[in-house]
């Protein structure tokens, strides 16, 4: 949490210093919205068996956990943009905001609770084969979307939470909602990111000044691996385990539909300007996380198997079973 918030900071810092056309509640948003990673760009790291186990698992709770937690301030920071840029509608911007982030929660908590009940009853009972299960989390998923959004809380934030709550109600069908979302979920993260390659890309290149450009670099290196340097002090990690968790925090799909939102929903001027160093950002990441992740992997891997006796590294942590399995390659394979 110290690093979510440090990583705010610093972000907004930089935009107030790169980008000077920014105040400060849209250098705050765009922090925010750019804050969490996604570890599919880097897939190869949180899979990698050459990896140690409590270094992959940090990273791959942190892109599992950080974007459903930085939705709700990037709605508050969205509502300040919007009501610094209008004073008149200050108070229905606030209102949006508080009940986005209550409204969501509660709803997703109660799809997820007795939607799992009932997909757990169904399934002890002999009622739900294994195929409806597994489409059973994206049916829920959809329907607290719809609920909150009908109540005017925020659709994503309640199916994030409804997620969290069916994985705590349901325990008996997670392996078929694990491979749902490592199946047709890997599908369809690859037809985003092709849309957003074809829609967003030509716009956001029309935008591509040297502050914004500058701003993504920023992102992707010193606004990202400074934070994470100093919320690990005193955990004993050796410098080289430090900076192989700073760089890995590659930015993808929740940095875009954050942008997206904003873009939907609070009608800000500088809207489309944010919109485009995000998908500046997040094309760097496809390219240098993308391209980096086996070989940095690989690398850090040896360092780590000379550095055996190193016990911040080598600690216990549970094997979390949310990603693709990766098969290392056989020794001497692309040398």
């Amino acid at each position: 949490m110290t690093k979510e918030f440090s990583l705010r900071y610093v972000g907004a810092a930089a935009a107030i210093v790169v980008l000077p056309g920014l105040g400060w509640a849209e250098a705050l948003l765009l922090a925010a919205i750019l804050t969490p990673t996604d570890a599919a760009l880097g897939q190869a790291v949180v899979t990698s068996p050459l990896v140690p186990l409590r270094i992959r698992q940090s990273l791959n709770v942190e892109s599992g956990l950080n974007d459903g937690i930085a939705l709700p301030v990037v709605l508050v920071f969205a509502s300040l943009a919007r009501a610094h840029e209008d004073a008149i509608d200050a108070s229905y911007w606030l209102r949006f905001a508080a009940l986005a982030v209550t409204l969501g929660p509660l709803v997703g908590a109660a799809v997820g609770f007795v939607g799992g009940r009932v997909v757990a009853w169904g399934t002890q009972s002999g009622w739900i084969n294994s195929a409806f299960q597994r489409i059973a989390g994206l049916a829920l998923a959809l329907l607290a979307f719809g609920a909150a959004e009908s109540v005017g809380g925020n659709g994503f934030i309640a199916a994030f939470v409804a997620g969290l709550t069916l994985g705590n109600t349901a325990r008996g069908v997670c392996k078929c909602l694990y491979e749902f979302g490592e199946a047709e979920g890997q599908l369809l993260t690859l037809l985003v990111f092709f849309a957003f390659g074809a829609a967003m890309l030509p716009e956001a290149l029309s935008h591509a000044t040297g502050g914004a450009i500058l701003y993504a670099l920023l992102s992707l290196t010193v606004v990202r691996m400074v934070p994470v340097a100093l919320s690990l002090l005193g955990t004993g990690l050796r410098p080289a385990s430090i900076a192989f968790l700073g760089w890995f925090g590659p930015r993808g799909l929740a940095s875009i539909l954050f942008a997206l939102l904003v873009v939907e929903e609070g009608s800000l001027e500088s809207g489309p300007f944010l919109l485009a160093v995000v998908a500046l950002t997040v094309l760097g990441s496809a390219f240098l996380h993308g391209l980096t992740a086996y070989p940095i992997a690989r690398r850090y891997g040896e360092y780590a198997s000379a550095i055996a006796d190193a016990k911040a590294e080598h600690a216990d942590a549970p094997e979390l079973p949310v990603r693709i399995s990766h098969t290392p390659a056989s020794p001497g394979a692309g040398d």
